[in-house]
């Protein structure tokens, strides 16, 4: 809980740094990450890269600022819209916005999606209260579900494993929409049985939930969910490790995806060059901002997960680490 506390504090610190006004950044160009919710790791992500540019600020006149969204799908559309310049987002739904498919498919494939980097994984997390009668996700039929909001990843992942389960909305004696920022409150409040997170670990919203009241990680396995893992080259098994969250010693199973910082081509090479030569330079204090980022390596965020290409201004600045050839 300290260290969890601690990055939020961290944060806040570095949001501050961002935020502080100067004639000088009257001046810079402005570049916005769209991220998540406030509470969410999105949020903590898109608020440290913003501040390592801020960092390496006399050499380049940008400004970074961070935007608080709906999540992924909505990161994607608007960069599509040319709302946003970056976005994070899961790697399922980067995936299938370069392709067209799925949630996209009536928008059609967006060919000019490319990759800065991914960042942390997430794994597709289930709690529910402990007198909810839920031992597994199949439970979850009948009873009250928090589905996410639409235009999260953590709704549309959520809408794939109902697809796979032949399940509809009508399957739930309630089906809401809420915010992840109002999950951990309606839980404990018994307005509903069960939330649902994609996210990285360990989660603020989560820590909240099972600290306030009783409630348990559900595991998300067998047979249907193997079968989408193995469909899907984005879906990983996961695993959330036992203790980490209050009256949850064991482990969770589950399956995941992981975050990546998107853009598209008509993104400014030298922009997308700063902000992610800024991240390198500074990788070690990124992975200190939330224990999701401890495992980063600058290897693994130059090929893994990304579907899209990556930005001519990110494989730049790859290079010129010895990343990539």
């Amino acid at each position: 809980m300290a260290r969890i506390l601690a990055g939020f504090l961290g944060l806040t610190v570095l949001l501050g740094g961002v935020a502080a006004g100067s004639a000088q950044a009257d001046e810079r160009e402005f570049v916005t990450i769209g991220t998540a919710s406030v509470t969410g790791v999105y949020y903590q992500a898109g608020g440290a890269i913003c501040s390592l540019v801020r960092r390496e600020q006399e050499n380049h006149n940008l400004r970074c600022t961070v935007e608080s969204t709906g999540g992924s799908i909505f990161n994607l559309n608007a960069l599509r819209q040319g709302e946003l310049q970056l976005g994070v987002a899961q790697s399922d739904w980067h995936f299938h916005a370069y392709k067209g498919s799925a949630s996209f498919e009536d928008e059609g494939a967006m060919k000019n999606l490319r990759s800065v980097f991914s960042l942390h994984g997430e794994p597709f997390t289930v709690l529910a209260r402990a007198d909810a009668g839920i031992e597994s996700f199949e439970d979850l039929k009948g009873k009250r579900v928090n589905i996410g909001n639409p235009g999260s990843g953590q709704r549309a992942t959520m809408e794939v494993l109902m697809e796979a389960y032949g399940w509809k909305v009508t399957d739930f004696a309630l089906a809401s929409e809420l915010v992840s920022t109002e999950q951990a409150m309606a839980l404990c409040d018994n307005k509903v049985d069960a939330i649902v997170f994609a996210v990285g670990h360990p989660s603020g919203s989560i820590q909240e939930a099972t600290t306030t009241c009783e409630s348990k990680l559900v595991d998300v396995d067998g047979e249907i969910v193997e079968k989408l893992i193995a469909d899907n080259s984005f879906y990983a098994p996961s695993v959330i490790p036992g203790g980490m969250y209050p009256g949850n010693e064991e482990d969770t199973q589950t399956f995941g995806v992981k975050a990546t910082l998107v853009t598209t081509e008509k993104t400014d090479a030298e922009t997308v060059y700063q902000v992610t030569k800024a991240t390198l330079t500074h990788l070690k204090d990124l992975r200190r901002v939330h224990p999701a980022f401890e495992q980063l390596t600058a290897e693994g965020m130059a090929s893994e997960a990304l579907s899209a290409p990556l930005h001519e201004g990110a494989a730049r600045a790859f290079r010129e680490a010895g990343v990539i050839e």
